[in-house]
């Protein structure tokens, strides 16, 4: 199995983030956003980016500790998950409906051990 982590920010950032995470996993770059098209990962409304649920995460974070970084990234652009396995089936297609919104660990593992339901 292989993992990579695709980001559409700059080089510079995509170091940082790297740095600032200890990330292990490749990381490619696509600031074209093609693959984000490909996989429809569009952009998001305000209500996505700045609704309820996002709120509820940064409250939780801050609990943490954990500041909010001000980013110059485009905040609207959705983010998602993407499973493809070795033969190149996608088994996981999530299209996050705004930052908080991710796949839970057990649907990823089922989704890996099960393939697509």
């Amino acid at each position: 199995m292989k993992i990579v982590v695709v980001t559409f920010e700059s080089l510079s950032s995509a170091r940082s983030y790297c740095e600032e995470t200890g990330l292990d996993w490749p990381l490619l770059i696509d600031e074209s956003k093609g693959l984000y098209r490909d996989y429809g990962m569009l952009a998001a409304s305000l209500w996505d980016i700045w609704g309820p649920k996002t709120w509820w995460v940064y409250g939780q974070e801050i609990l943490k500790g954990h500041k909010p970084k001000k980013t110059t990234a485009d905040i609207y652009q959705r983010g998602g998950d993407v499973l493809i396995d070795q033969e190149g089936v996608v088994r996981l297609h999530h299209v996050s409906a705004g930052p908080a919104d991710r796949p839970s660990i057990a649907t990823i593992l089922h989704r890996l051990t099960r393939g697509r339901d």
